[in-house]
Order: C-alpha cells, then structure tokens, then sequence
C-alpha cells in the first residue's frame, strides 16, 4: 500500500472516529433524576464558556469552575428558574463573555458586524485595484509573426 493509499485510510478513519471523540465532562453525580432538566441543563451548559479553557463549553470541560458552573445551572434549574433566567443569573455573576454566543446589542454590535464590516472594506480595496491597474495593449504582430501564426493556422 501506498503512501497516498494509508492517508487516504487515515482520513476516513479519523471521520469516522471523530465523533466517538466527544465526551462531555459531565460527572454521573451532577446529573439530574428528572430527564427533562437534565435535557435543559445540557442546553444551556452548551451555551457557556468555560472561562478556564476559553474555547470549550463548560459541558466539555473538566475545569473545576466549569464542574461549578453546571452545578450551578442545576441548582437554578431544580429551584425553578427558567432557561433564559438561568443564563442571565450566569452572565450577570461573570458577565457576558461566559456566553459563547454573544447577544446582539449596542454593546456587541461591532463583534457581530465587524467581520462583514472587513470583508466589505477588502473587497472595495481590492475592487479599486483592480480598477486601478492599468491596461496593457498588445502590440501588433509582426509581419515575420503573422507568416508564422498563418503557417501554424493553416497546418
């Protein structure tokens, strides 16, 4: 088997591994007995970021602020709370960056529409030029070009 041949093997393999590859870092004894908080909860902890790990939800986490944090959403959860309250009283303690989506607003406004902001200012750099760049004009063949380019047409 070839080099490309393994590679190829290699890469089906790893899709078709990689969700084998998602374990949550929610312990057995933070799960709750009623399915359909325990069903919220994970919706909501999806939603935070571990302020610990920064790139992960504090469901994927084995942080201990994260482990808090679940802990947490369920204690909110089993006092009665609803979702949209849960992530308020979150972000209200540790502010808006525990959310991994950021809420639209005055505040975020840049955050949500600077990338769209940047792409449309590149395009305009790179439309003007473009625009810009002078045309070159193509010299007219000469006659010894125009006996070959006949010679070459003609067969």
């Amino acid at each position: 088997m070839n080099w490309r041949s393994r590679a190829a093997v290699a890469g089906i393999a790893l899709v078709l591994l990689a969700p084998a590859t998602q374990v949550r870092a929610v312990n057995p004894d933070e799960i709750l007995a009623d399915a359909a908080l325990e069903e919220r909860a994970r919706e909501i902890s999806s939603g935070l970021r571990c302020l610990v790990c920064q790139n992960q939800s504090i469901d994927d986490s084995e942080a201990p602020l994260a482990r808090d944090l679940r802990l947490l959403v369920r204690e909110r959860l089993k006092a009665g709370d609803g979702d949209r309250e849960v992530v308020d009283f979150i972000v209200a303690r540790y502010g808006e960056f525990v959310l991994l989506r950021p809420r639209f607003g005055a505040h975020t406004l840049l955050l949500w529409l600077g990338p769209a902001l940047l792409a449309a200012i590149a395009a305009g750099v790179v439309f003007r030029r473009i625009r810009a760049r002078p045309v070159s004009a193509t010299a007219p063949l000469s006659e010894s070009e125009e006996q070959r380019l006949r010679k070459a047409v003609d067969g």
